[in-house]
């Protein structure tokens, strides 16, 4: 009985580990991969890999600890791009939508997010009183709005 139950814990927790991002050596990711990844982004330092829901996820830094994150498929095919931007690299009119309805916000970790030929840009919005983390297109349009 004792062998079921130590077996049973065992074959859960491996199980529950496949269902999460898992990480792995850079010698684990395929060559078409690795090779697509250092010819995008020749700078990078920092490098971590690690699974996730299939694809192939890297964290690094590029430049002055720029953070980045992105996703490659297994044909090395980059699906999705997030880094880490300033607010002054926003699009005019993404600016002009923080100013004109969130100017008594602090505007906090900036990420821009490419998917494809999709771009959007995520952020925090900090009052005294509120917390959103708020996603807009290029055109300043709010796409997404959670109170955080």
């Amino acid at each position: 009985m004792k062998k079921v139950i130590i077996a049973s814990f065992f074959g859960t927790f491996l199980l529950a580990g496949t269902l999460f991002a898992q990480d792995i050596p850079q010698s684990s990711v395929p060559s078409v991969v690795l090779n697509k990844f250092q010819q995008t982004f020749p700078k990078a330092t920092d490098v971590e890999w690690e699974m996730s829901a299939g694809k192939y996820k890297v964290d690094f830094e590029t430049g002055a600890g720029t953070d980045h994150e992105a996703y490659y498929d297994k044909t090395g095919k980059l699906t999705r791009h997030k880094e880490d931007i300033s607010k002054g690299s926003l699009p005019a009119k993404v600016l002009e939508k923080l100013k004109s309805a969130y100017g008594s916000y602090r505007v906090e970790d900036v990420d821009k997010i490419t998917e494809g030929t999709k771009v959007t840009y995520s952020m925090e919005l900090k009052s005294s009183t509120e917390e959103w983390k708020i996603t807009f297109d290029k055109l300043g349009n709010v796409l997404s709005k959670i109170a955080d």
